[in-house]
């Protein structure tokens, strides 16, 4: 068998390894309410499952990025895959919160080894056109898999059992392992400093830890004053201030330890030790420029993706595995990007590729902002959906490739790192200011709707209160919960369908958002270097 077909069949079991990763950032969204039901989760146990694996997560992929140039990056490719499968095994038999939590955060651990390792053996293994090809393979990948997980998780939920949404990534993982082991070869920095930066990778895991929580729970916390109703607690730990919420502290703690990694790195740098990131990286104008692009666009990019399944289930009534198909456009969209990709490379500056791969999400994001509506059904995003995927896959991959094209080939685990922690934090970033929007513009709504009632202001807050706390979950049976509180039927069917305009409203007002976000990233576009018409 040629070099050359070991490598593209070695991409093949690269783009599944990425996949196990990318599915399970989204499977336990579906997964959860029998989860809940079945470990009896608090809410706050709740929130803890979903972000203690976003946690670990983002604020270790520099760490094991840099760490894959010196030990080598199949290694730690083959290492990360065997911890989160082990984990995912954990996570499946769980009978309990904390060990469901534990199993989350090891599961971030290995799956932090994956995401950047699988870009920098892309990126050594490919050369020239056959680089583009490959990057509009992974990215295309990444943006399919965001699709796929909620559907494959509402298909085990339902005909299943959750458990199976952990369990199903042994076999896969074994079949990954074996691939990577047989066609994948070893590859590392030739030229290094001896020693790792253990200092350094302390001060990261501290500087992005705080900052993701921040950037996600800061909705939930209060953004400066505690939310009275939700009270961060983890262990015996109770954040007890009546004037200042965690958030503030958790960002301030980020800003400090950023301070001193930058100052830290610096000193190393000038000693001549080993460092986590060469922060000589950020002077290259094709990495500088694409990382600044790459985080606005994430910010548009995933934010909206959080609201589209919310508003599926809860206003439209689709169950979880049918909110999960109507997201396979968006994954039909991305898989079609990596064909597109792969035609235009070579043939068409990176740069412009880029912009095309925005220029189609912003038509996408547009098309769902204005036609998301409770008459005309899922029937009318579903192609702008298909738009936003190609433009997901196109963008994610040329981008990557515009980020990767001037980087040392002994710096790429540290470049990798870099570009995948920069798009994860755009992406909590995201999440939380289209959160936000949702959530804020739903209650605004909904109480600018009931108005036109004669309800006691209580009880109006609460049944405001209840559909945005639930995340619109309680829009389904609010009708019947209203009539047990002898409300009359007909008022409490009207409410109902009002509640759930509101959320609609919300979500068109989180498309807004999302669209800004995009048209930033496409004029940042601009500035990137002549160079990355290239991909070699």
């Amino acid at each position: 068998m040629s070099k050359t077909r070991n490598r593209w069949i070695g991409l093949v079991f690269i783009s599944m390894a990425i996949s196990l990763v990318i599915i399970d950032g989204t499977i336990v969204n579906t997964i959860f309410p029998s989860v809940i039901a079945d470990l009896r989760l608090s809410s706050t146990e709740v929130q803890w499952v979903q972000e203690s694996y976003v946690l670990v997560f983002a604020s270790t992929l520099l760490v094991w990025g840099s760490l894959a140039d010196k030990i080598g990056r199949r290694l730690l490719l083959l290492i990360g895959i065997a911890i989160f499968v082990a984990a995912s095994v954990w996570a499946g038999n769980a009978d309990s919160a904390s060990t469901m939590i534990l199993a989350r955060v090891v599961q971030g651990f290995g799956g932090a080894m994956v995401l950047p390792t699988t870009l920098s053996l892309v990126n050594a293994n490919f050369q020239g056109k056959e680089r583009g090809i490959a990057f509009a393979v992974w990215g295309a990948t990444i943006g399919g898999m965001v699709a796929v997980g909620p559907v494959l998780g509402g298909w085990l939920a339902t005909d299943f059992t959750w458990r199976w949404a952990f369990l199903v990534n042994l076999p896969f993982g074994v079949i990954i392992l074996a691939g990577l082991i047989w066609f994948i070869g070893e590859s590392k920095a030739e030229f290094q400093t001896k020693g790792i930066d253990w200092v350094g990778a302390g001060l990261s895991v501290v500087m992005f830890a705080t900052l993701v929580f921040g950037l996600i729970e800061g909705r939930v916390y209060g953004w400066i004053t505690p939310e009275p109703k939700n009270q961060f607690q983890i262990g015996d730990f109770v954040w007890e201030s009546e004037q200042v919420s965690i958030i503030p502290i958790s960002l301030a703690i980020s800003l400090v330890f950023t301070v001193l990694f930058v100052l830290w790195e610096r000193a190393r740098a000038k000693a001549g030790k080993s460092v986590l990131l060469d922060l000589k990286l950020f002077s290259i104008a094709s990495f500088r420029n694409g990382s600044i692009a790459a985080m606005i666009i994430s910010l548009g990019e995933f934010g909206l993706l959080f609201a589209i399944p919310l508003w599926l289930q809860n206003v439209l009534g689709l169950s979880p595995i049918s909110s999960g198909l109507v997201l396979l456009w968006l994954a039909l969209g991305a898989f079609m990007a990596s064909g597109i990709g792969g035609a235009l490379s070579g043939k068409l500056p990176a740069a412009r590729a880029v912009q095309i791969g925005v220029g189609l999400e912003l038509l996408g994001v547009a098309g769902v902002g204005f036609l998301a509506n409770t008459e005309l059904g899922w029937g009318a995003i579903a192609p702008f959906l298909f738009l936003y995927g190609i433009g997901i896959g196109l963008a994610t991959a040329q981008l990557t490739g515009v980020i990767m094209v001037d980087v040392p080939m002994q710096q790429i685990g540290q470049a990798s790192g870099s570009q995948s922690t920069v798009r994860q934090v755009g992406s909590a970033l995201g999440i939380a200011v289209l959160g936000t929007m949702l959530f804020t513009g739903t209650a605004s709504a909904f109480d600018s709707k009931l108005e036109t009632y004669d309800l006691p202001a209580q009880q109006q807050s609460v049944i405001v209160d209840a559909v945005v706390d639930s995340a619109g979950g309680a829009i389904p049976g609010l009708s019947q919960g209203l009539q047990a509180q002898q409300v009359p039927a007909n008022i409490a069917d009207e409410i109902q369908v009002l509640a759930g305009e509101a959320f609609t409203d919300g979500t068109k007002q989180a498309a807004v958002a999302a669209g800004i976000f995009l048209l930033l990233g496409f004029a940042s576009t601009f500035r990137l270097g002549s160079r990355a018409k290239q991909t070699s």
